[in-house]
Parts: structure tokens; sequence; C-alpha cells
């Protein structure tokens, strides 16, 4: 379980975002504050995986607060919530220590990408054991960043490529191009598109799947990032 804190000025804000967490398998809120004293004593004497931070606190700036967390020497991650759109900002962002920016205003969908995106960042570095070589390490930095989109092909949309992905992801002993058609919501020869894509870019593999008269059905197996 990824624990994680919620550092929130506007008591309502914080409060949809500890709903949006609490709604996702695998994280768990276990506390919210409302300044960046306040995080940095809850960090203290309750250690946390993930800190949702806001950067505009009323005491103090939110990156202050990154840096003061690894200055104390906790381990915790840090994921920036803001409505800060300064590059000058995002670039300070990342070299106080934050793994995602998260840009307000945003929906479920989009925090429930990003902590997916963090959750396999984690898995990928979650054993004690040296890495087999770069390409596991290039495999674990690209679960922060999700499936490249720059380049989808026409007609194709990142909303939906989105969910195509989580349904795969539902299934881990894979799934039908029908299966995952019937839970995005699309045809079965739309969700066949999204599937044939995450195949040809090395995220999913097809497998036939026998069992009765004529041709096999082809699954396709949820792998991961390239």
């Amino acid at each position: 379980m990824i624990t994680v804190l919620v550092v929130e000025d506007d008591p309502l804000v914080g409060e949809a975002h500890e709903t949006y967490v609490n709604r996702l398998d695998g994280f768990c809120v276990v506390g919210r504050v409302r300044t960046g004293q306040d995080a940095l004593r809850f960090v203290e004497h309750t250690p946390v995986d993930l800190v949702l931070l806001d950067l505009r606190l009323p005491d103090m700036d939110g990156l202050q607060v990154a840096r003061a967390l690894r200055t104390a020497g906790s381990s915790a991650d840090v994921i920036a919530v803001t409505s800060a759109r300064d590059l000058k900002v995002v670039r300070a962002a990342v070299s106080s220590g934050v793994v995602q920016y998260l840009l307000k205003p945003f929906t479920f969908a989009t925090m429930r990408e990003k902590l997916e995106h963090y959750a396999r960042f984690r898995a990928s570095l979650g054993h004690d054991r040296e890495a087999s070589g770069q390409a596991e390490i290039d495999r674990a930095f690209s679960a922060l960043r999700g499936v490249h989109r720059a380049s989808l092909p026409k007609g194709m949309g990142e909303e939906t490529l989105s969910v195509v992905v989580a349904a795969l992801r539902a299934n881990p002993e894979g799934a039908s191009a029908g299966v995952v058609g019937e839970a995005v919501g699309v045809s079965r020869v739309t969700a066949r598109r999204y599937l044939e894509y995450l195949v040809n870019n090395g995220m999913a593999e097809r497998r036939p799947q026998y069992g009765g008269v004529g041709r096999p059905e082809m699954t396709y197996l949820w792998i991961g990032e390239p």
C-alpha cells in the first residue's frame, strides 16, 4: 500500500484530492494538512511514501517544503499539485526532487493516470538487487512518463488510449478485444485498433487462446512500458 499525505490549504480541494486518492487501489491517504510546517511535522512523526504537494501554501513555498523533506532525510516522493504554469517553477520543481507535476484544475482520470504511472515506477524499483542494465533503469523512469502519445495515429485519442490501457491492466491474465471494448464502451474493432497499437509499441503482447472449434481467439496482455 502506498501511503499518501495531501498538503493543500483549501479544505474543499484537499478533501477532493483525498477522495480521489482513496478511490485508487493500492493507495491510502494517511494525513491531510494545510500548511508547509504541518506537512514537515507530520512526515517527521509519520513516514509516508508520497506527498501530494500544493506549491502555493500560506506559510511557505511548496518547493521549500520539498527541499526541507530531503534535508530532513525523508524518502517520500513528491508530486506537485498546483496551478503554477511558469516554466521556471517547473524547472525549480524538478531540481527540488519533484517526480510528477499535476496542473490544476484536473479530473479524477488525470490524477489516476499520474498515480498509476508513479505506482509502476515504484514497483519497478522495489527490488533489493542490482539493475540488469541501462534498459531496466530506462524502463523504470519511463514509467513516470506513461504511454507516449505524441505520435498517435490519426483517429486515435489520448483519452481512449488511457482507458484501454487501464482495462488491459485490470486483466493481468489477458483480455480479448471484445472484453476490452465492452469495458471501455467502444466497438470490438476500435478496441482492437488500440490494442494493436500497444502491441506495435512494445507495451502489450498478442496471444492466441484455444478452447473452441475454429480459429483461436486472440487475447492481449499488458507487459508495461517499452
